[in-house]
């Protein structure tokens, strides 16, 4: 991914918001093999350094000869089209705006009861969003059977390349005019991405 330094997303609380809020996440390797890449969900996870966890299916791992080498786990946010009709001037061309990061690192292998602490939390985190959420505790002989067919993993990050790109290269005007747009009920409305751009762009929520 090309440097652009003023979209550049280098503050740590963003870069583990943007993974809290947007867990399905790519994993590649370039094992001997070739490349490979998986998508699986991953988890931030509470640590001082930047860290993830996930868990792929077998014989995933093996093709990524997970654990032997650095991969790369790419973690998309919101994003979406921006159409030149928005600008308000011409001439003038589309754009996407989007956050993603690219987070580096060599994964460190997790036994069968971490990994099943990894499935476990997984699963926690997302039912927590319904109104009667499902626990694998009354389910634990028959989850640990599951698992056996898993394998987690755990990725410091040594190395980090993020972008948001929202719209700021534009004055203020035009920023506007887009955030109108992406607020309204047209065909490329996306309020969840217009909420990040306020974020970027210092402003309130409307």
């Amino acid at each position: 991914m090309i440097d652009t330094p003023e979209y550049r997303l280098d503050d740590d609380a963003a870069l583990r918001d943007l993974v809290r809020s947007h867990g399905w996440a790519t994993l590649v390797s370039h094992p001997v093999s070739g490349l490979v890449a998986s998508h699986l969900p991953v988890l931030l996870e509470d640590a001082a350094d930047l860290t993830v966890v996930g868990h792929l299916g077998r014989p995933d791992d093996r093709l990524h000869a997970l654990g032997s080498g650095e991969v790369l786990l790419v973690v998309a946010g919101e994003h979406g089209y921006v159409s030149p009709g928005w600008y308000g001037y011409t001439p003038a061309l589309p754009t996407w705006n989007y956050v993603v990061a690219h987070l580096y690192g060599t994964p460190e292998l997790l036994d069968a009861d971490a990994t099943l602490r990894v499935l476990a939390d997984t699963v926690d985190r997302y039912e927590s969003a319904m109104p009667h959420p499902v626990t694998l505790e009354p389910i634990a002989d028959h989850a640990a059977r599951v698992a056996r067919g898993a394998v987690g993993f755990r990725l410091r990050v040594t190395r980090v390349q993020a972008k948001a790109k929202l719209s700021q290269d534009k004055p203020p005007e035009v920023v506007a005019r887009v955030l109108d747009a992406l607020d309204g009920d047209g065909p490329y409305a996306d309020p969840t991405l217009a909420a990040r751009m306020r974020v970027a762009h210092g402003r309130a929520a409307t």
